[in-house]
């Protein structure tokens, strides 16, 4: 599946309405928000029809998926949106993660915890909010660019330490941005060593710069440390995403991709977007002189006018200078 798909649920006490972008969107949130309430009406609907009074209007189908007999009857689902409620352990799995790479549906997932075996987007992570009244229910972002992660106040003293995702080509650039800078720029090893890294460090400002595409299941702890750490976090899709929205490929077709990329990126093929855009970037710089590589990044991106184009992309995506 691709795309992003409305999905209507409503009787005539209730209706919720959002939108669904990747393959996995996240439902957060205390007892008595909704979130059950809204499986239960998709639920209720597919068992009695009509009959139940409740309404699902989506271009794909939309089932719910529980704890019985789950991965049998996750096999029976294709194309389709399933809705899981807390509670369901499975969900934490490494064969519910498996299934769901393999899968070409979208899966929302109502849990408080993090569920660290799927690489979600901090963009997808959702509470659910009364729009107008008690009848009306839609959606918000819990996690979003400018809410706790940064804006242009987040950056306004230069950090005394940068902690990068892994040790690839955007550890690599930013490493030689900040030698530049005379900050001191560390590898954290993978995602899941970030929370670990800014927790020992004793630097008292630090940049956390991660891939936002994944980053999804660490968001939650790492933003806890801002309470004890002067810290901002810099979480754009990818580094990736991050050369290809600069401007310095040009080609028309790219930046349609980049204007919807829910349009081009098949769940089935991308377990999540921060591959999707590194396939793009290499496929687009392939046999020239940008030739891309993530594990060593070509030297032709250090080159002044092409990392001046980077930086200003980044500065323009963070809304203010980051290094």
């Amino acid at each position: 599946m691709k795309g992003s798909h409305e999905v209507i649920v409503q009787n005539k006490r209730l209706r919720y309405r959002f939108v669904v972008h990747r393959n996995i969107t996240i439902l957060r949130g205390d007892s008595a928000t909704g979130k059950t309430t809204l499986i239960e009406m998709i639920k209720n609907n597919a068992r009695e029809g009509i009959e139940s009074g409740i309404e699902v209007i989506c271009e794909k189908k939309c089932v719910v998926l529980e704890k019985e007999n789950w991965e049998r009857n996750l096999k029976e689902y294709k194309d389709s949106i399933v809705f899981i409620d807390e509670g369901n352990a499975f969900v934490k799995s490494e064969d519910f993660a498996t299934c769901v790479k393999k899968s070409d549906n979208y899966y929302v997932i109502a849990t408080r915890d993090s569920l660290f075996n799927l690489p979600y987007s901090i963009r997808e992570i959702y509470g659910i909010r009364n729009t107008s009244g008690n009848r009306y229910q839609g959606t918000k972002r819990l996690y979003s660019e400018l809410y706790h992660l940064y804006n242009k106040d987040a950056f306004a003293e230069k950090p005394d330490k940068v902690i990068v995702e892994d040790s690839n080509s955007a550890y690599q650039f930013f490493d030689e941005l900040c030698k530049r800078e005379g900050i001191y720029c560390e590898p954290a090893g993978g995602k899941s060593e970030i929370y670990r890294c800014v927790q020992k460090s004793r630097e008292d400002r630090i940049l956390v710069i991660a891939d936002g595409a994944a980053f999804g299941p660490e968001i939650e702890r790492v933003m806890s440390l801002k309470y004890a750490k002067k810290m901002v976090c810099f979480l754009p899709e990818s580094f990736e995403w991050l050369i290809l929205n600069s401007g310095l490929i040009k080609e028309k077709e790219l930046s349609v991709i980049l204007e919807n990329p829910s349009d081009f990126i098949e769940s089935e093929r991308y377990f999540s977007w921060e591959r999707f855009f590194t396939k793009l970037l290499t496929d687009k710089t392939k046999d020239s002189y940008l030739a891309y590589r993530k594990d060593k990044l070509n030297p032709t991106y250090f080159q002044e006018v092409n990392r001046a184009k980077i930086v200003n992309g980044i500065q323009e995506v963070a809304g203010s200078k980051i290094i």
